[in-house]
C-alpha cells in the first residue's frame, strides 16, 4: 500500500520546517523564502511525489479553486481557441482550473450558465469575446472578480485585455515599406468594431511615418470574409496604376485578395504583396505562396486575464487594468520587392 506524502515528509527530506515548506509551495506566500531554498523544497516535493491538498487549501482561504470562462463562440470556432488554451496552462500553473461554458449568443443560455457557475462557488469569472469588441457584462456578474478577454468595457474598474490593434497594422504596413512599396493598398473591415479603426489608423500612422501619402483610391472595403476581400481586391488591382502592396483585415480577406490576384493573373509576390492579420494557419500555412501576416496573440491574452484575474483575487493586483498587447510579425512567402 502506497503512503500518501504530506507536507510533514517534504520538510523532513528538505531538512527545513513544515512552515517553511508552506510559504515556499505556497504562489501567494513563496516571496517569504529564498529562490534557493525554494528550488530545493520543489525539487523534494516532486522527488517524493507530493501533490497539494486543493480542497483543504480551498477551505482555509474560503476559495473554490475554479474560475469561469464565460465565451460567445470560442469554443466552436479555430479562430481563438488559443484563448482558452492560454487561460487553462496559466490556472494550471497557479493551482487553479478553468470551467469553460459557450452560449453561442443565446442570452438565456448564457444566464442559465452563469447561474451554474455561481452555483459551483467560482473564484471570478473571465468574460471572453471571439474577436476585439465593445461588451455588455452582465450584471448577474456583479460581485464577482471579473477580467475581460479580447472585450472592452465602460467601467473603468473592469480589467481587460484586447490586441493592439492600432500595433498590428503598424507592424504589417512598416514591413511592406520595408520591403520597398510605397503605393500600398488597404482591404477594411465594413463593419463598426474597434479593430476596423484601430487598423486604419496604424496603417495611416505607418505611411505618414515615412513621409507616404494616403491615396483613397487604394483603400477598399468590404465584409470580413474571403467574398469581401475578393470583390474589395479585384476593384483595387484591376487598373494600372494598381498598388504594388495589399494590407488586409485579416486572413480570411487576404485570402480572397489572393483569388483577385490569380484571377487577374498576376503572381504573389512579384508582382503584388498580399499581408493580413490574424495567423489564421488553416488559412496562412494552406495558400501559396503562404501568407505573411501579423499574429493576434489569443494565448498569450488567455494567460494575461488569468493572471490578472489571481492577482486581484489574491490581493497583489490592481483592478481596472485595460492591456494591449503587441502582435508580432509571421514571414511566409508573399512579402518582396514590388515590381521593377
Amino acid at each position: 500500500m502506497t503512503t500518501k506524502v504530506g507536507i510533514r515528509e517534504v520538510a523532513k527530506a528538505a531538512g527545513v520546517s513544515v512552515t517553511t515548506v508552506s510559504h515556499a509551495l505556497n504562489d501567494a506566500t513563496s516571496f517569504r523564502v529564498k529562490a534557493a531554498t525554494q528550488q530545493h523544497i520543489r525539487e523534494v516535493a516532486k522527488d517524493l511525489g507530493y501533490a497539494p491538498n486543493r480542497l483543504a487549501s480551498g477551505l482555509r482561504n474560503q476559495r473554490s479553486q475554479i474560475l469561469g470562462l464565460v465565451s460567445d463562440e470560442i469554443t466552436t470556432t479555430p479562430f481563438a481557441g488559443a484563448m482558452i488554451r492560454g487561460a487553462q496552462d496559466a490556472a494550471y500553473e497557479r493551482g487553479y482550473v478553468v470551467m469553460v461554458v459557450n452560449s453561442g449568443f443565446d442570452s438565456e443560455l448564457e444566464s442559465r450558465e452563469i447561474s451554474m457557475l455561481q452555483q459551483h462557488q467560482v473564484d471570478g469569472v473571465l468574460y471572453a469575446r471571439m474577436y476585439h469588441q465593445s461588451a455588455q457584462v452582465p450584471t448577474q456578474l456583479g460581485g464577482l472578480p471579473i477580467v475581460l478577454l479580447d472585450a472592452v468595457t465602460e467601467d473603468a474598474s473592469i480589467s481587460s485585455v484586447v490586441p493592439d490593434e492600432v500595433g498590428a497594422a503598424e507592424t504589417a504596413v512598416e514591413a511592406l515599406i520595408h520591403a520597398g512599396h510605397t503605393r500600398i493598398g488597404m482591404i477594411n473591415n465594413s463593419e463598426d468594431i474597434p479593430a476596423t479603426h484601430g487598423r486604419r489608423e496604424g496603417f495611416l500612422n505607418a505611411l505618414r511615418r515615412h513621409g507616404l501619402e494616403h491615396d483613397p483610391s487604394t483603400y477598399g472595403i468590404g465584409t470580413a470574409h474571403t467574398k469581401g476581400g475578393r470583390e474589395a481586391a479585384f476593384e483595387l488591382l484591376d487598373r494600372k496604376d494598381r498598388p504594388t502592396a495589399l494590407f488586409c483585415f485579416n486572413d480570411r480577406v487576404a485570402m480572397g485578395a489572393y483569388q483577385a490576384a490569380f484571377a487577374l493573373g498576376l503572381r504573389i509576390p512579384e508582382d503584388v504583396s498580399i499581408i493580413g492579420i490574424d495567423n489564421l494557419e488553416i488559412i496562412a500555412d494552406a495558400l501559396w505562396p503562404g501568407l505573411t501576416t501579423v499574429a493576434l496573440p489569443h494565448y498569450e491574452m488567455g494567460r494575461w486575464a488569468v493572471n490578472r484575474i489571481l492577482d486581484e483575487i489574491e490581493g497583489s493586483g490592481n483592478s481596472g487594468v485595460q492591456m494591449q498587447l503587441g502582435c508580432p510579425l509571421i514571414e511566409r512567402g508573399s512579402l518582396g520587392p514590388p515590381p521593377s
